[in-house]
Order: C-alpha cells, then structure tokens, then sequence
C-alpha cells in the first residue's frame, strides 16, 4: 500500500467520522427543536386548536444519557444542601437554646 493510499484512507475515515458527528448534531437540534416545556395550547387563549394538544405523546423523543442523569442529580443534592443546613442548623440551636434555658 503505497502512502498516498494510506492518506486517502485515512481522510475517507476523518470524513466519516465527521458526517457522523453532523448527523447527530442535526438530531441533537431536531430533537431539541420538538421540546416542548410548557403546552400554550389552552383553551381561552387566541390560535386554540384542539386536536393539537391531544394527539401529541408527553414523553417523545426525551433521551437523557447517564451521564447527564447524574449531573442532574448531584446537581439537585447541591441546590438542596444549603437548605438542609440551615434546617440542620436551626434545629441545632433550637437544641441548644433548650439545653441552656432548662439547666
């Protein structure tokens, strides 16, 4: 196999591996474009279709990797630490206030 061989194979696998990477952009952006967060479609409010809304399924196209999934946890416990240490705290004074005052 001579190197300009080589060279043209190795560019058709780098050419490859970027429409792949194309490919799953495009879907990443489809997907993200049929989110939906909040249904507008109400009744009362100018443009109401009522077929819209009832044929759609709630939990289409949602694909969340575990990676994702844990950052989404441990992102949950941080914003809720600081509160469970207030409460954690509150209580320990509470404690101690009680500790004081009855001996």
């Amino acid at each position: 196999m001579t190197e300009q061989e080589k060279q043209q194979k190795k560019l058709e696998k780098q050419r490859k591996k970027e429409e792949k990477r194309e490919r799953k952009r495009r879907e990443e952006a489809e997907l993200d474009m049929e989110t939906t967060i909040a249904d507008m479609n109400v009744e009362g409010i100018r443009g109401y279709d009522p077929h819209r809304s009832k044929n759609k399924s709630k939990n289409r196209g949602e694909r969340v990797s575990k990676k994702e999934y844990w950052a989404m946890v441990g992102g949950a416990y941080r914003a809720i630490l600081p509160l469970l240490g207030c409460i954690l705290l509150v209580a320990l004074l509470m404690f101690l206030i009680g500790y004081v005052w009855l001996y």
